[in-house]
């Protein structure tokens, strides 16, 4: 079930007019179980066999939670965290890389000389495993280091696992912050009514008119294995740069609004990441709660910044490896993450001292920082966009090519076009967050900010089109 579909749209208002005045008559427990079957069915809308999956993940992590709690002993409690992580772990690596690991295999003995044919197994990917395996997997780490208390009822723990807002593209939500809210009646404000109509409505702006009209520019330009010039290949990466960040962001803002109005808060998911002046900046601000979830999990697993700064680098570059890898089984994406990786790595390395060897005006250093670290993260989404190694190349080498004047006039509408919606996108994400996560239409007066939401209410049908698309993270 689309986000930017009208079927969701009647889904929502549906369960809006039973869960409101459910919470009056029967309590939050009432709406507690009716979002759980609520999310069931959202999510047995891309194929119900897989709620048996998304069941046995909430049970086994819950079992584990509980069981981690409930003994002092610390061999028994590394037992039980380790069956939930080898338990989820397993399920993704079975859904997501089964094919790729036997495919590298095949290859890799090929390069040996030993030459084998492996078929390759015939496996329907669950829509949003990854996230929701970091979701569960993240509890009963949580519980295990003791910093959350384990959730005894296991249809609140279902729900938490199952929530649909963030169930299939995130964002990657904590136990620590969801499940104390799961056990509170739901005091819907109008503050909270107010920001989850405009993350809704700046959400589908994002997606319908900014992503879905970005697209077709984008996949021209991928379509080919090497485009014609130097503009048309830049043109199709700053369409994807841009088509990636209304998609995603756009998804994240709607599903937060739509907790919002239930009576839910979800942390932000995205600042401003295209206005970062460093590799550090850039993560801070995208897909907040995958990089914050990298740190807790991951990086700092592996040592964090503990032991110096070669075993600092090679922890940062461990963690980005795998968060490619997270995206995707393939090599564009553990190069992606392999490049973000280097650039954390160099910064760490050079900023002190090139900031002390380069002398620059502040306001003309941010804005060549922000141009810099612009360009160096498109640079990383042609490699997450290419469908192989070699396009990657072939979009190399077209920058060394001239464009002819039928390719640039034939380009025009299509630099227009990303143009003014790269510019509404920036200028609209500035519009409605201010730097420390607040609204800042919640700032306008009252006609002020319904004429402002107005205007984005009439946008969206005009110059979108619902149900067309999905939304570019569901295959993570």
């Amino acid at each position: 079930m689309l986000f930017n579909s009208w079927t969701f749209v009647a889904f929502f208002a549906a369960l809006m007019a039973v869960y409101l005045p459910l919470g009056r008559w029967a309590g939050y427990q009432a709406q507690n179980r009716l979002l759980l079957v609520a999310s069931y069915v959202f999510y047995a809308g891309w194929d119900w066999r897989f709620c048996f999956l998304l069941a046995a993940i909430s049970l086994v992590d819950w079992f584990c939670g509980n069981a981690i709690a409930a003994t002092e002993q610390a061999n028994r409690r590394r037992l039980f965290l380790g069956i939930s992580i080898i338990f989820d772990i397993g399920v993704l690596v079975y859904f997501k890389y089964c094919n790729f690991f036997i495919q590298g295999s095949a290859d890799l003995l090929d390069l040996m000389g030993v030459p084998v044919s492996w078929p390759l197994l015939n496996i329907i990917l669950p829509v949003g495993i990854s996230f929701i395996v970091f979701k569960s997997l993240s509890y009963t780490i949580d519980v295990y280091r003791g910093e959350v208390s384990p959730e005894h009822n296991l249809l609140d723990y279902a729900l938490f696992v199952a929530f649909f807002p963030d169930l299939v593209a995130g964002p990657i939500i904590r136990a620590k912050t969801v499940l104390a809210q799961l056990h509170t009646p739901r005091r819907i404000t109008e503050t909270m009514v107010t920001e989850g109509v405009w993350l809704i409505l700046f959400g589908y702006f994002l997606k319908v008119v900014v992503a879905d009209n970005l697209a077709p520019i984008a996949n021209n330009a991928f379509s080919m294995p090497q485009p014609e010039s130097w503009l048309h290949a830049l043109v199709g990466v700053y369409a994807f740069a841009f088509q990636i960040l209304g998609d995603f962001a756009g998804y994240s803002g709607i599903a937060i609004g739509v907790a919002r109005l239930m009576g839910f808060v979800l942390p932000p998911n995205f600042g401003h990441p295209y206005l970062q002046t460093s590799p550090q900046a850039f993560w801070r601000h995208w897909h907040i709660s995958l990089s914050t979830w990298l740190r807790d999990y991951v990086y700092i697993a592996f040592g964090g910044s503990r032991g110096g700064t070669w075993k600092t680098s090679r922890n940062l570059m461990a963690t980005m490896v795998l968060g490619g890898l997270w995206h995707g089984a393939a090599w564009t994406f553990l190069l992606w993450g392999f490049y973000h990786g280097i650039l954390l790595v160099l910064h760490r390395w050079l900023a002190q001292p090139l900031s002390a060897l380069v002398r620059l005006p502040p306001a003309l250093g941010h804005l060549l920082a922000v141009l810099l670290m612009f360009h160096l993260t498109c640079l990383g989404w042609l490699l997450f966009r290419a469908e192989s190694l070699a396009q990657v190349g072939g979009f190399l080498r077209a920058l060394g090519l001239a464009t002819p004047v039928g390719t640039a006039a034939a380009l025009g509408p299509s630099i227009i076009t990303l143009l003014m919606l790269a510019s509404a996108t920036l200028l609209a994400d500035l519009l409605l967050r201010a730097p420390d996560g607040t609204l800042r239409p919640l700032q306008l007066s009252s006609s002020a900010r319904w004429a402002s939401a107005a205007c984005l209410a009439f946008a969206i049908p005009v110059f979108g089109d619902f149900g067309v698309s999905h939304f570019i993270y569901f295959q993570f």
